[in-house]
């Protein structure tokens, strides 16, 4: 049972300096406002005209030469994406800790320590995968099978721009980009109605037990972000790796006012144990009983289910503010 936690550790702390680095990013869209009349007769025969997979395509200087009939998704991420852009049916398998959505295909694939005739045996036609151990893109290369990397994103263009890609890759160009829409529109929502309820406030994102948080700069940073909040974590950060390890000291030094902890199926962590800790009862987080349990998954992962984790954000800061009022 802690297999899965030490592997999302290890994740975090791997892919957090590392990701955000590629030389070709770029900003998504801006969403428009539906058209109306004879415009929206127009853009539906456009938008019917873009759903029809056009190939070959080069995504992040790939060549796919046809439609992918058979993928591998090596990243829980890329899986959850595929699904939700309607490739569900085009992905043979998946590796063991895609655990999303039910119907994916999980098999005993790794991509930390992947089997290159494993992978092969799925006879898959594209990989997926959001970094290299060494020698697997090559290693696929050479068996003519491409493979797609796409590293854990940064900032949330980064997230967009890769499920704009990967649309592109399995041929759901138009079901990509209305889920990156929808997804912007809904965020803007939740921050627009509740981002002032986070202005000023510290927040300590507990990653597990052994006092494991992220920084700013991390993804999960970033999303605290859009509300105000600031991580107590980043002026322990002297490393850059986005995810430091803190000592008990600091934490009750920083005293932030809102804790949000991961960990509670592999760690057993509670609001009550958080509670019972010596020294932490004093915390304004814990008097205040701001103590927010968050699914690792919806914190580590850049997908769909992104907004899962930005409405329990603004959810947390609302009850704060009617607390505060009563």
């Amino acid at each position: 049972m802690r297999s899965k936690h030490l592997l999302l550790l290890v994740a975090l702390l791997v892919f957090g300096a590392a990701c955000g680095n590629r030389a070709d990013r770029t900003a998504p869209s801006s969403t428009q406002a539906a058209p109306t009349t004879a415009a929206a007769a127009e853009a539906t025969t456009t938008t019917a005209a873009a759903a029809e997979p056009e190939f070959p395509v080069t995504v992040d200087g790939l060549v796919i030469e046809e439609m992918p009939a058979a993928i591998v998704s090596l990243s829980p991420t890329a899986t959850e994406i595929l699904f939700a852009i309607g490739a569900g049916g085009q992905v043979a398998a998946v590796d063991m800790n895609s655990d999303h959505p039910p119907e994916a295909p999980v098999t005993d694939l790794t991509g930390f320590q992947p089997n290159l005739e494993a992978i092969a045996a799925y006879q898959p036609d594209l990989v997926i995968i959001s970094w290299d151990p060494g020698g697997l893109e090559d290693g696929l290369a050479a068996l003519g099978i491409p493979v797609l990397i796409q590293p854990p994103a940064l900032h949330l263009d980064d997230a967009y721009l890769q499920m704009r890609r990967l649309g592109e890759a399995a041929g759901r160009r138009a079901e990509a980009e209305e889920l990156v829409a929808s997804l912007q529109e809904q965020i803007d929502e939740l921050v627009e109605d509740h981002g002032a309820a986070g202005q000023g406030l510290t927040y300590y994102h507990e990653v597990d037990n052994t006092y494991f948080s992220a920084a700013s700069g991390t993804f999960i940073g970033g999303v605290y972000a859009l509300f105000g909040l600031a991580s107590i974590a980043d002026a322990a950060d002297e490393n850059g790796s986005g995810y430091p390890q803190l000592s008990v000291e600091y934490i009750l030094e920083a005293d932030p006012d809102i804790i949000f902890f991961g960990c509670a199926l592999w760690c057993g962590t509670t609001a009550e144990n958080i509670s019972e800790r010596p020294g932490w009862r004093g915390l304004a987080a814990v008097e205040s009983g701001a103590l927010i349990e968050v699914d690792d998954d919806l914190s580590s992962r850049w997908g769909p289910r992104l907004i899962e984790f930005v409405r329990l954000i603004a959810e947390s800061l609302a009850a704060r503010t009617d607390a505060g009022a009563r």
